[in-house]
């Protein structure tokens, strides 16, 4: 029998939370795709890491959402037993792995804004989240400097290497509006001083984005107005399909221990 879907609540602060644990849960699983299949070995092995690093961070927010949550549910349940719509990350984190160019391009995006975020977070009124802060910004700043090496690298290679590279930002750059939009969610947040309305980290993370982007011989994009909806559980295909496979033991075997 297959194990029945749970439920969160709604509570601000916990959605918060969701948000950024769910963000960081996709991409790594997204991230991991590439064991045993990254162009070299030391990048096999550094985009495991990475990975890694991630799911750590998904597995103490959504450990400290749950907890705020009270509905006695732990963070394997959160990750597993939620449907599709109950995931808060924005579509940029579950689009396809693409090729290389693609993953360090995404990662260097992501990577930019969550050190933005967590070095915010790290002066949080809520001292568990200053706390996983304090350990993440340390390795986002790993996670950027390494994908801006790739996208100098790449962006400034060769003719082969500048081309994807420039099709991965034709790709990307929509999405990334999504890491900037703002609701009654984030004005709750920054009043309780949870967190920063994520808006505010949209210039900073422009700015930070674009240069790396000019030094690699790549134009910063013009504005897009397309708007994807991930934060608010309405998804791609792409993360139906990412669920199923990550959560066909937890359902198939409920309670199951390794």
């Amino acid at each position: 029998m297959s194990q029945q879907s749970i439920q969160v609540g709604e509570s601000p602060q916990v959605q918060y939370l969701l948000r950024l644990g769910d963000s960081c849960l996709v991409l790594a699983q997204r991230i991991c795709e590439w064991s045993g299949h990254a162009p070299i070995l030391e990048e096999d092995l550094a985009l495991s890491n990475m990975a890694l690093d991630l799911l750590g961070q998904a597995r103490a927010l959504l450990t400290h959402a749950a907890r705020l949550d009270g509905q006695g549910h732990d963070e394997d349940q959160l990750a597993f037993l939620r449907d599709e719509r109950q995931y808060l990350n924005p579509v940029l984190m579950e689009l396809p792995r693409g090729d290389f160019a693609f993953t360090v391009l995404r990662n260097f995006a992501v990577s930019t804004w969550l050190l933005l975020l967590w070095r915010r977070l790290e002066g949080s009124s809520d001292a568990e989240l200053a706390a996983i802060a304090g350990k993440a910004v340390k390795e986002a700043a790993y996670h950027q400097q390494h994908a801006a090496d790739w996208v100098l690298r790449l962006g400034d290679g060769t003719e082969e290497s500048s081309a994807r590279m420039r099709a991965a930002l034709g790709t990307l750059w929509p999405y990334c509006n999504e890491l900037f939009d703002s609701d009654a969610v984030d004005a709750a947040a920054a009043a309780q001083g949870l967190g920063p309305d994520w808006a505010s980290l949209k210039d900073e993370w422009r700015a930070q984005f674009c240069e790396v982007l000019a030094d690699a011989g790549l134009d910063c994009p013009k504005d897009s107005a397309y708007q994807s909806q991930g934060r608010r559980g309405i998804h791609s295909e792409h993360l139906g399909h990412m669920l199923a496979t990550m959560q066909y033991l937890q359902r198939a075997y409920p309670g199951g221990v390794w």
